[in-house]
């Protein structure tokens, strides 16, 4: 029974600790300002232009993006640039953040933190990689690792979130 009660304790645990990263801190961001460019938007409405490589529902100044690698907008064009939850989906994160640089001016990068012990480690059939950090949210890339046994079961499962 006791060991029962440990593994529920955990599991709120973890829960609670990924519906705050992901859900309350991400929304929070999201709402903090207008951004002019809202990339791999999902299903979120930025309030500027909103660009991902698949349409999720019916979100306004919407650009279907063919790759992430090479953005069909001009050097400099965003002041305000949101990456929410897509660098640990990416095959090349530094390139894909060089390509972020050119087209925005100012870059915010929404992760999972290292505490967001499910969104971090345990999503091995989503993410590529773990980011060394305990912050939400960044402005420049920080230093990441490639996600332990993610390639191999993604490469027998498929990755299930691309970006």
């Amino acid at each position: 029974m006791t060991l029962f009660i440990c593994l529920v304790v955990i599991i709120l645990c973890l829960f609670c600790a990924n519906f705050l990263s992901y859900r309350i801190l991400k929304g929070r961001t999201l709402k903090g300002r207008k951004w002019d460019l809202n990339i791999c938007c999902g299903k979120t409405d930025g309030g500027g232009v909103n660009a991902d490589i698949k349409r999720y529902k019916d979100i306004p100044n919407f650009v279907l993006l063919s790759s992430i690698y090479n953005l069909p907008f001009k050097d400099g064009e965003f002041r305000y640039v949101l990456c929410s939850h897509t660098m640990e989906h990416v095959d090349d994160p530094e390139k894909f953040y060089k390509e972020l640089k050119r087209v925005g001016e100012h870059i915010v990068i929404v992760l999972p933190p290292m505490w967001d012990i499910a969104g971090a480690f345990l999503a091995v059939l989503e993410h590529k990689w773990v980011f060394l950090t305990l912050k939400k949210n960044h402005t420049e890339l920080p230093k990441f690792v490639s996600l332990p046994f993610a390639r191999r079961l993604q490469g027998l499962f498929g990755q299930q979130k691309r970006a």
